[in-house]
């Protein structure tokens, strides 16, 4: 009898301490738990989905430059105004001359925004896939704190053991052996339950750190989409300060080359390249992607536009291969490794002409020496001689 007290005393023990361990862990978890909210509403509010700009939207924004209402624009107009004034001594040669540097420098810039415009639409992604994470690991958490809550409370309301396990210890001593058993093995489910929940808190701690440092590369990201758009806007306005700088003739001849159908010569090729019924793709896909494309001609250059409304010249490229089912990269640079490297001889249509050293430019080849392209700020969607621009490389996606 003494010894069958003893037994009872031990296990009365032992549930105590199985009592204060759910109660502790609960306790612990559910002060743990709560609402996961503020980093990840921290990244929605810094950063939503920054919208393509739409022709409408560029040009109020270069008007606003233009007119000095503030911001960059008014240091761009008193720099271009400079700059206009030596362009209209040389006259209108002088003056394109320095407008297509102009809006080369800002297509330039335009390409850096779209890259950046890129990396931070991917970093939203990853951030909405930690989101997702947090939610199922918060949720786990909070289950389990629910589960040792109700464990240890219990315990405490049968005076440190459950109803099952004190019937368990009041009959014979076999049925207190094997409630020793039930009540050990209790223990150790309570014991793996909190190492399992540590495990889990860890994998939280580790996904709000994630989502901390994606909040900061989101504000960093959009700072240089902010920086990338000032540099295009202070361009614009600088090329328009040396358009304003001629008469209205010689404003007009300047411009005579830059609409929708290019040069005199761009246009006699173009209308060669048409009469000839075109020159055959290499295969469905790349035929689709320039099918694509000249239903564009005519659509304006907005820096940042990937169509179909207007577009930049890597933006008609991934909207036309998209149309065909590839997925190109965003910007000319990254375009110029999409595929296999070819001679220029050898282009056929569907190919991608990346322009100048740096790689800021890039136009479809559609046969008979001739390329699509968005040009710049100002001019449409229209063909050009491949060779009127210096080739960096011809890529066969």
């Amino acid at each position: 009898m003494a010894s069958h007290r003893r037994n009872r005393a031990r296990h009365s023990a032992a549930g105590r301490s199985i009592a204060l361990t759910a109660a502790a862990a609960a306790a612990v978890l559910a002060a743990g738990g709560g609402v996961v909210g503020g980093v990840l509403d921290g990244i929605a509010s810094a950063s939503p989905s920054t919208p393509k700009p739409s022709p409408g939207q560029g040009g109020q924004a270069e008007d606003a430059t233009a007119a000095g209402t503030g911001g960059p624009g008014g240091t761009a107009d008193a720099a271009g105004a400079v700059a206009g004034g030596s362009a209209a001594a040389g006259g209108p040669a002088a003056a394109r001359e320095r407008v297509e540097a102009l809006y080369a420098q800002a297509e330039e810039a335009g390409q850096r925004y779209d890259a950046v415009l890129q990396q931070e639409q991917d970093l939203q992604r990853r951030a909405a896939d930690v989101q997702a994470r947090i939610a199922v690991e918060q949720q786990q958490i909070n289950e389990t704190a629910q589960s040792l809550g109700a464990l240890a409370g219990a315990q405490y309301r049968q005076g440190s053991l459950p109803v099952t396990a004190a019937l368990v210890f009041g009959g014979h001593p076999q049925d207190v052996l094997d409630g020793a058993d039930t009540f050990d093995m209790a223990g150790r489910n309570v014991a793996q339950m909190v190492a399992l929940e540590r495990s889990r808190r860890a994998a939280l701690d580790r996904d709000r750190a994630t989502a901390e440092s994606q909040l900061a590369d989101v504000q960093r990201l959009r700072a240089s989409l902010a920086a990338a758009k000032e540099d295009i806007q202070r361009r614009l306005a600088a090329a328009r300060a040396v358009l304003g700088s001629l008469t209205a003739a010689e404003r007009a001849r300047v411009l005579a080359a830059d609409g929708a159908v290019g040069s005199p010569a761009a246009q006699a090729a173009a209308a060669a390249l048409v009469a000839s019924g075109g020159e055959a793709a290499p295969d469905a896909r790349a035929a689709a992607a320039v099918a694509a494309a000249e239903s564009m001609l005519g659509r304006p250059y907005v820096y940042g536009a990937a169509g179909p409304s207007a577009f930049d010249c890597s933006g008609l490229m991934y909207w036309a291969w998209q149309r065909a089912g590839v997925t190109l990269p965003r910007t000319s640079e990254a375009q110029a490794s999409a595929g296999r490297r070819i001679p220029l001889s050898q282009a056929r249509p569907g190919d991608l002409v990346i322009y100048y050293g740096d790689m800021h430019h890039v136009g479809m080849y559609v046969g008979h020496g001739m390329v699509i392209h968005a040009p710049h700020t100002g001019a449409r969607v229209r063909y050009e001689r491949v060779t009127d621009m210096p080739v960096a490389a011809v890529v066969r996606v």
